[in-house]
């Protein structure tokens, strides 16, 4: 690999004025398909055979047409109506401005004209729910809530069909007019928001992210190189790498329904990616101008050598995130290979293009040098660098440098034991969004667990006819007696008399582990109801739905670390040629994974430190992500590192001197790599989208942690105390596994038979 890589950097360097247009065109092409052709993407967290399908199949049969609003791309709309304070809505003059707004919404192009809208307030007194003391069973499904101890008759909903078939045919117009019809109503003093997905707005990265991080990363990079201009090399790959692996990703929207997150992932990987991949090779170049006979010869050298580390580290990410698939999740895997996509540009990017803009910017890229930074090359064994002092310490020390990251590791790993995992609804929109305004007045009138009706659908057609009502009373008593459900509806029978369909409102919001459990409760109870009625009912519904979500990602989460767990160890052998490195380089990776998530819980889910005012359960494709993405970094973090050690042991050095001089040369470009990534995805805490400020903060986290613990001490550590077993391998493995030459051993080969041919030249001369 390191030879093509060689020579493809010579060409590259050489013909500059060839690739550069190459990429000018492309990155051109791509964007404009890309902005002409793009679709609106869809948020769709639907699974295969998830236990809510039965309810689904019980309401095709029995109620045709009803299922179609809890599929996640349906249209969706209610009005959240408050009175004005210590007024009701049953008042005569609140009564006529919800009356006006049906009237309204009846003038709507958007709304569905075959189906009538109900006015709360006269549904509620056609259920006899106008009264003192209103009879619960019955007036449990009112409209209005007329059951409120402390502010009945305060707070209505009103259910509106669209005329929309799916989400993406949702435009800003179609938002703005379902919005601004209710004007009329709020003048006249009522509170009026509006939930479901007619008033959802897909939030796209604000491009104030990308822009901080990469703030950061030009000034990591000017320290790191000591000049301006090579400073904004990387900067320039990330732009052209992210741009390109958006628009591919845009143009897919075309023919695919395709996640909106996919875009923030995308960000974070293709800036991160770009920017590290172009520091390593910068950073190689710049030491092998001091050695090469030429540029052209320098570039070469150093895209066989750094360039060929590149190739595996981002290999390492694609198949991470590609392997995203195998968890059988469709929007995980598009968000994966969104991610893969951007990788993939991410190398492509360091390997053809950087080497062409190296042969542009000529001798003006280390020009102008600014004094007092980056004087001491970490190449040159002479000097004393930051990275040798850590390293000589740590080699003093290892046990007391082990114990001490493994401790602080596990303290942080503590609180994932209470990791309570969520998809992103209607509580977790900003607190200015109308719809998350609907959420909290919805709460304040009905109670949390109404913004998460569970829908139970009854399937009677086993039942004998003189005991069906009495099999659904049973069924209604066994709900009502949980002790997490605030109240069941009365069953509304099917128009063949075979099905029948109960609305249980649970006491707590549908993110909440007691509503989960509530619903994993009511579906066991089914067996027995089953055994002496012979009823059959499943449960469905938002709440239900995402319960079943959140269940089938929290059981992957450990067979696909113990995936990429063994992968890495694979990954790892082929690359160091040794059991032991690539046992506790996995192992290394597990601790940090742990550490991450409590830290991301302490955080986001119980909201210490103040650094969220608004603390939700994490959500629910996050931690499978985060061990695609942080194994992927931390294999960079330990092919930069570690091979620089197995280079110096081979050639001769001591265990605990290979760690030391291994340390000294790769550990200035591991701390620059990292706290770019750092910056990158820390940055997307400023985005308003709380799914992306938990996965901005876990990234960064998890970066942090393995680089600068696990990989910078935990493994160095290790390194010295198991001395030469460290680099142990077994005769018959060492014999099968094949040579992969990251290190570039057969570059130099090359390079010394061409030195030794020149100069044999020169002697016949």
């Amino acid at each position: 690999m390191s030879v093509y890589l060689y020579r493809w950097g010579k060409f590259a360097f050489r013909r500059k004025w060839l690739v550069l247009p190459v990429w000018l065109v492309l990155f051109l092409l791509l964007g404009a398909l890309g902005a002409q052709l793009k679709e609106p993407m869809t948020d769709d967290f639907s699974l295969p055979n998830l236990p809510s399908e039965r309810a689904t199949e019980i309401l095709d049969e029995h109620f045709p047409g009803m299922s179609a609003a809890f599929e996640f791309d349906a249209v969706t709309g209610t009005y959240v109506i408050g009175a004005p304070q210590g007024q009701k809505l049953t008042d005569p003059a609140n009564h006529e401005a919800i009356e006006a707004l049906i009237s309204r919404l009846d003038q709507l192009d958007i709304v569905d004209h075959g189906k009538p809208l109900v006015d709360p307030i006269a549904a509620a007194q056609q259920m006899g729910c106008l009264v003192p003391e209103p009879n619960v069973s019955i007036c449990s499904g009112a409209p209005l809530n007329v059951l409120n101890k402390t502010a009945p008759d305060t707070v209505a909903v009103l259910s509106v069909p669209f005329t929309l078939e799916e989400f993406a045919d949702i435009t800003p117009e179609n938002r703005a007019a379902a919005y601004d019809v209710a004007d009329d109503a709020r003048a006249a003093g009522l509170t009026v928001e509006l939930s479901g997905t007619i008033a959802i707005e897909q939030q796209a990265p604000s491009g104030k992210s990308e822009m901080i991080g990469m703030g950061v990363a030009l000034i990591v990079m000017v320290v790191a190189f000591g000049a301006i201009v090579a400073a904004f090399v990387p900067i320039v790959t990330a732009i052209v790498g992210l741009g390109a692996a958006t628009s591919l990703i845009l143009l897919g929207t075309s023919v695919l329904s395709i996640p909106s997150f996919t875009t923030f992932l995308a960000s974070m990987i293709g800036i991160a990616l770009s920017i590290d991949y172009a520091l390593f090779i910068v950073s190689r170049y710049k030491h092998e101008l001091a050695v090469q006979d030429s540029a052209e010869e320098a570039a070469g050298t150093a895209l066989g050598t750094a360039g060929s580390a590149v190739v595996f580290a981002g290999l390492t990410v694609i198949i991470a995130l590609v392997g995203l698939s195998i968890v059988g999740v469709r929007f995980l895997t598009f968000m994966g290979l969104g991610g893969a996509v951007a990788a993939a540009f991410a190398v492509l990017v360091a390997l053809t293009l950087m080497p062409a803009l190296l042969g542009a910017l000529g001798r003006f890229l280390f020009e102008p040098k600014l004094p007092l930074i980056a004087q001491h090359d970490p190449e040159d064994d002479t000097v004393v660098t930051n990275g040798m002092r850590v390293a000589r310490l740590i080699g003093r020390i290892p046990v007391v440098t082990l114990v001490l990251s493994i401790v602080v590791l596990g303290l942080l790993a503590a609180p994932a034991a209470g990791l309570n995992l969520g998809l992103p609804g209607e509580d977790s929109m900003p607190k200015t969004s109308t719809v998350r305004k609907a959420y909290e007045l919805r709460t304040e009138g009905f109670g949390e667990g109404s913004n998460g009706v569970l829908n139970v659908a009854v399937d009677l057609t086993d039942v004998p006819q003189e005991r069906r009502a009495e099999a659904l009373t049973a069924l209604r008593d066994k709900l009502v007696s949980y002790a997490d459900m605030d109240y069941v509806t009365e069953p509304t029978l099917s128009p063949d008399g075979n099905g029948a369909l109960l609305d249980g409102v649970p006491k707590a919001g549908p993110n909440n582990q007691d509503t989960k459990d509530l619903v994993r409760d009511a579906r066991e109870a089914e067996a027995g109801l089953n055994a002496e009625y012979g009823i059959h009912y499943g449960i469905t519904g938002t709440t239900a739905i995402y319960a079943d979500i959140d269940h089938v990602l929290l059981s992957k989460i450990v067979p696909y670390m113990a995936i990429v767990a063994g992968a890495a160890f694979v990954l790892l052998i082929l690359v160091f040629r040794s059991i032991l490195v690539p046992l506790t380089g996995a192992l290394g990776f597990l601790l940090s994974m742990a550490a991450t998530f409590g830290a991301t819980v302490l955080i986001f889910q119980e909201g210490e430190l103040g650094l969220i005012d608004d603390p939700h359960p994490i959500v629910s494709f996050l931690p499978i992500m985060l061990i695609g993405l942080v194994f992927g970094l931390a294999m960079d973090y330990q092919v930069f590192l570690v091979t620089r050690m197995r280079e110096e042991y081979v050639h001769g050095a001591s265990p605990k001197e290979a760690m030391v001089n291994g340390y000294h040369h790769g550990a200035r470009v591991v701390t620059a790599a990292a706290i770019i990534m750092i910056s990158v995805f820390g940055s997307f805490l400023l985005e308003s989208d709380p799914t992306a400020k938990s996965m901005g903060f876990a990234l960064a986290a998890g970066v942090a942690l393995d680089a600068f613990l696990v990989r910078m001490v935990l493994i160095p550590s290790l390194l010295v105390l198991m001395g030469e077993w460290a680099w142990w391998m077994p005769k018959w493995l060492d014999r099968i596994v094949p040579d992969i030459d990251v290190e570039g051993a057969r570059l130099r080969a090359l390079r010394a038979e061409s030195a030794a041919a020149r100069e044999s030249v020169a002697v016949r001369d």
